[in-house]
């Protein structure tokens, strides 16, 4: 029982880091990549779709990406979608494709994306942290229960702890990376 529960806080706080270092990845940098549009998702027959599962999105050039829409009728439902995903992305429309041009990045607009990243990074340690305490918490029950003994009890908490520290310092290294990445001219 107590390695299971080891083996699940595990993957717990490691999805914590995955979804942590995908919500960071969608936070551009002035290039284009058609990953930032990965999590736009439009209304299509009666359920939430991916843009990317009925258009070709590719690098037109550095600073845009171009939308083919498999489904001339799509079109302005893409368009619609992007505008409303809080990317500070402006579509344009030509013909059924679209062309979406990315920004370059001000020194203000690299700042506050910094502070949403480490906003992020907070609560993605938040969530790690939690994970822990509920560990901590079902090993007491056990030690209650007497399935286990006070040492057992240190020692996966040791386990856990250090198992903690490890994620939170992934969090960290990828943090800084990204900040590094951000801040380049």
């Amino acid at each position: 029982m107590i390695n299971q529960l080891y083996i699940k806080s595990n993957q717990k706080m490691e999805i914590c880091v995955k979804n942590f270092q995908i919500q960071i990845n969608n936070i551009r940098t002035g290039r284009a990549s058609p990953d930032l549009l990965n999590n736009i998702y439009i209304e299509y027959f009666g359920s939430k779709v991916p843009i990317r599962q009925i258009s070709n999105i590719v690098v037109e050039d550095y600073h845009s990406l171009k939308i083919n829409i498999f489904d001339s009728s799509n079109t302005s439902l893409v368009n619609k979608a992007i505008l409303n995903s809080n990317l500070d992305l402006n579509p344009v429309v030509l013909g059924k494709d679209i062309i979406v041009p990315i920004p370059g990045l001000t020194e203000e607009r690299r700042k506050n994306l910094i502070k949403v990243i480490r906003k992020n990074a907070e609560n993605t340690r938040i969530y790690i942290r939690n994970i822990r305490r509920d560990a901590n918490e079902k090993i007491k029950v056990c030690l209650k229960n007497k399935t286990i003994g006070e040492d057992q009890e240190h020692s996966i908490q040791n386990k856990i702890q250090k198992m903690t520290d490890k994620y939170i310092k992934k969090i960290e290294m990828i943090l800084i990376e990204k900040e590094k990445e951000l801040m380049k001219f």
